[in-house]
């Protein structure tokens, strides 16, 4: 008999207490009639994670050495290639039965397959600013998926430097930054089908000691769309609150498309250009005008950047740019910045970018070449008729 009901047992009817220990849950029921008191001991089996050790190998080849990273869903690790020495590589593990949506058997196994699903997708992608995957594969009941291990640090940990010194991320570095991105995005939303990433973050965005940007971390994937006529590939679940456009809110049941990832890309620049996480956009619902203008935290922005930024940022998808292409355009015009590009022990460095005010007026010149050439020609006349 519980102790706190010990005074209470002929009004209690039944009571339950769970006690959680690993690797068990133990939940103990206690029956209870007025005169006499049952209980029962069952042991559940825990779905928490349990974490890889050093030394352990996956499928006769993946030999983890340590542990980069955990979620809500699993973990990622760093690990040896056996096959190829001297390889290193990122081995994600994934556990469809700790996701939110999955509650029964047959709804985790929807989830695992369409994880092998998606993961082909993924293993078919070959683009410089997106880790390679190389494989994937199950064991039990735990889906693998290995990748190149990218190293360098990610964008929140550069924006956390900043944030300690006290002192603001450059906006030119920055926005050369995003012209990577930018293309890597791009590239996986012109996939047959779509790819989109849904998770779009500093802490996802990592630079190479090299100086390329590279987009991480996919997930566990998901294909489930109200629209049936529309087959759309989706990487990550719900994204990260203060990234996360407000259509994503709905998790599975929310339909979501290429302008979500291009809302996430605008709270990504708001967080690199001011250091602060963008109010997220259900707060922004709930309260319009809670988002602080950027060139008020840091007036060294253009106005052009912070435009841009505030359109990708808008509530309904129909306010933010269609595509890509639409956005960069806005955020360079015509002539986008490109990166230096290392390669072995050489270094390209392109022309140096232009950007806002000098982009602005190059436009007005092309725009008005033909009176600009009138004006100069008059000028021409009139110096020569005062000789």
């Amino acid at each position: 008999m519980h102790p706190k009901n010990a005074g209470k047992i002929a009004k209690c009817s039944l009571w339950i207490s769970v006690e959680a220990e690993r690797p068990l849950f133990t939940t103990t029921v206690h029956l209870c009639v007025p005169a006499t008191a049952f209980h029962i001991t069952i042991g559940v089996c825990d779905p928490v994670q349990q974490i890889l050790e050093p030394g352990i190998v996956l499928r006769n080849r993946y030999e983890i050495r340590e542990l980069v990273g955990q979620g809500g869903m699993g973990a990622v690790y760093r690990a040896s290639d056996l096959r190829l020495e001297g390889r290193v590589c990122a081995v994600k593990e994934i556990l469809p039965a700790l996701a939110t949506n999955a509650s029964t058997d047959t709804e985790i196994e929807q989830l695992s397959q369409q994880f092998r699903t998606e993961a082909s997708t993924l293993a078919r992608l070959d683009h410089p600013n997106l880790p390679k995957v190389s494989d994937y594969f199950t064991i039990q009941n735990r889906e693998y998926l290995v990748m190149d291990f990218v190293e360098g640090r990610d964008l929140q940990e550069i924006v956390q430097d900043s944030q300690r010194l006290g002192t603001f991320l450059d906006e030119n570095e920055v926005l050369t930054w995003m012209t990577q991105l930018l293309d890597a995005i791009e590239y996986l939303h012109d996939q047959t089908p779509p790819v989109l990433h849904r998770d779009i973050k500093p802490s996802n965005i990592k630079l190479t000691p090299r100086g390329t940007i590279k987009l991480v971390d996919f997930g566990l994937v998901k294909v489930m769309q109200p629209d049936e006529t529309r087959t759309v590939t989706v990487v990550q679940g719900r994204g990260t609150i203060a990234y996360t456009p407000l259509e994503q809110y709905g998790g599975d049941t929310g339909f979501t498309d290429v302008r979500s990832d291009i809302y996430s890309l605008g709270a990504t620049m708001y967080h690199l250009l001011t250091c602060q996480l963008p109010v997220d956009a259900k707060e922004r619902f709930l309260h319009p005008g809670a988002l602080i203008p950027i060139r008020q935290i840091n007036s060294a922005i253009s106005a052009r950047t912070e435009r841009t930024i505030f359109q990708t940022l808008g509530m309904h998808p129909s306010e933010r740019p269609a595509t890509v292409r639409e956005l960069r355009t806005l955020l360079y015009g015509s002539s986008p910045p490109r990166p230096t590009l290392t390669t072995g022990s050489s270094t390209i460095t392109p022309q140096l970018p232009l950007f806002h005010s000098q982009l602005e007026w190059s436009e007005v010149f092309r725009q008005n070449s033909i009176l600009i050439g009138a004006a100069l020609l008059l000028l021409m006349i009139a110096i020569v008729v005062s000789l």
